[in-house]
């Protein structure tokens, strides 16, 4: 996998959730998304049990409220759009604060919401507990197909260096007295994104090229550790089978 690259989600602890193997991490967030989004949504009192399970492990890995919060952030657009549907939505209509909304928008908004709040932290749980080598390394032993690891290698490798790049351009228009808060200045904007793509696509190639002439043939190097012990695996899917049997119970009481 080459040298250790850090990104911008992960935390570093020593708690029991990051010294868990990164394979069973990831089968465990998984899990538990699925069991989320598999919950029917008239159960809204199994989307609390979710939030307590997840605030549990954030708990035991001492992450913080409010870094999960400010990262949480991302979804912001898909609640807006949860936001519009008790507006646009058919059917049966009620009566709130004075609005007239559609309830099986309603329904439709809160489902967006509920499933995308939990899928994201627990994502931010998993990220801020496992560094970017692990979870590629977690994905090999997963035997995640080969094309999706290298991808995912490529991405987290140079996701910074395109970054910097996009600063140092954003610094060299500042220089030559480009103020952002014109709308008619936005051509340079746009003209920088240009330039940025064409300086990524070309250093693509040169990085591509360079491979090739070190022995690259289409598969990086598979890294190897030892398998998890099947008291880490019983650990790690203690929170998964919590939620698959808060799912199945909101199915029998719905």
């Amino acid at each position: 996998m080459g040298a250790g690259h850090a990104h911008p989600l992960h935390l570093a602890g020593a708690s029991l959730v990051h010294r868990m193997p990164s394979e069973v991490k990831i089968v465990a967030a998984l899990a538990f998304v699925v069991s989320v989004v598999a919950t029917p949504r008239e159960a809204v009192w199994a989307f609390g049990l979710y939030a307590v399970l997840l605030a549990a492990v954030a708990a035991t890995a001492r992450i913080p409220a409010g870094w999960l919060a400010a990262r949480g952030l991302i979804e912001t657009p898909f609640v807006v759009l949860a936001l519009v549907l008790p507006f646009l939505e058919g059917g049966p209509h009620v009566h709130l604060a004075g609005l007239s909304l559609s309830e099986p928008g309603l329904w439709a908004g809160w489902n967006i919401v509920a499933k995308g709040t939990l899928g994201v932290f627990a994502s931010l749980l998993l990220a801020a507990t496992t560094n970017g080598r692990d979870l590629l390394i977690g994905l090999q032993q997963l035997r995640t197909p080969a094309p999706i690891v290298q991808i995912a290698t490529f991405m987290l490798r140079y996701a910074d260096v395109i970054v910097g790049n996009a600063k140092a351009m954003r610094i060299a228009r500042l220089s030559r007295c480009h103020d952002p808060r014109f709308l008619w200045q936005v051509r340079a904007f746009a003209t920088s994104i240009g330039s940025l793509f064409l300086r990524s696509y070309e250093r693509g190639e040169r990085v591509y090229v360079a491979m090739l002439s070190r022995g690259y043939t289409g598969a990086l190097p598979t890294a190897t550790s030892a398998r998890p012990p099947a008291r880490q695996w019983a650990t790690a899917l203690t929170i998964p089978a919590a939620a698959a049997a808060v799912s199945v119970t909101a199915w029998l009481t719905t």
